[in-house]
């Protein structure tokens, strides 16, 4: 199967953008609550690095991969260093960097043409027992309906938008697909607005450390 070339998308700094409001604060508590500085974390979809960055500043060992050449030069102009190369969720990205104890993923499933690869790719970069932080726009009944009352499905679609939206997922959609992936959902968290009318979802996944045993008895 033919998979994407690199992305276009378009990135002009290395600033973060207007989600890291009422998406960062909750992602972070996630993470200090599982791991503590120190632990290595791998960013899938990390685009001009912000969000990595802040992590690197919080103490944490961050790699990532994003398919946009401008948003991986844009974070490479703030930090020569950053472990953040081009790459994207159907690459070989175990061989090119490892397994890890937590992986993230924000605002990056909603963009991909072939969400089962996305999924099997996270759980693959996952070490026995870790934990993925996928977040995606929220949509549910209510907010849904909310939608259409006000006539905005239009520019909530951003059909005129290149590399935009293309799956809209929902907890039991995303749960469903992650699920397939042998990934186990936690918690979940809405963030933005009051929660039937959130911005934001936030879902925590874990990986079975006997999946992970079965498939390298087979092996």
């Amino acid at each position: 199967m033919d998979t994407p070339a690199f992305s276009t998308y378009h990135y002009d700094s290395a600033n973060a953008s207007c989600t890291n409001g009422y998406l960062w604060k909750t992602v972070e508590e996630i993470i200090s609550s599982e791991h503590p500085p120190g632990t290595r974390v791998f960013d899938l979809g990390c685009g001009n690095g912000a969000f990595a960055r802040r992590l690197v500043e919080r103490g944490y060992s961050v790699s990532g991969v994003d398919p946009s050449v401008e948003g991986i030069a844009q974070a490479k102009l703030v930090d020569p260093e950053a472990k953040l190369e081009l790459g994207s969720a159907y690459d070989p990205l175990v061989e090119r960097f490892g397994r890890f104890p937590m992986v993230i993923s924000l605002e990056v499933v909603e963009h991909v043409y072939y969400p089962r690869l996305f999924a099997a790719c996270v759980s693959e970069l996952l070490e026995p027992v870790g934990l993925a932080i996928i977040s995606t726009p929220y949509h549910g009944y209510l907010k849904n309906l909310a939608i259409s009352i006000s006539g905005k499905w239009d520019p909530h679609f951003t059909a005129l938008w290149d590399h935009g939206h293309i799956k809209f997922w929902s907890p039991k959609t995303l749960t469903s697909l992650f699920s397939e992936a042998h990934l186990t959902c936690e918690a979940i968290h809405r963030v933005g607005r009051v929660p039937a009318f959130a911005k934001s979802m936030i879902l925590a996944f874990r990986k079975a450390k006997l999946v992970v045993e079965d498939s390298q008895t087979l092996a």
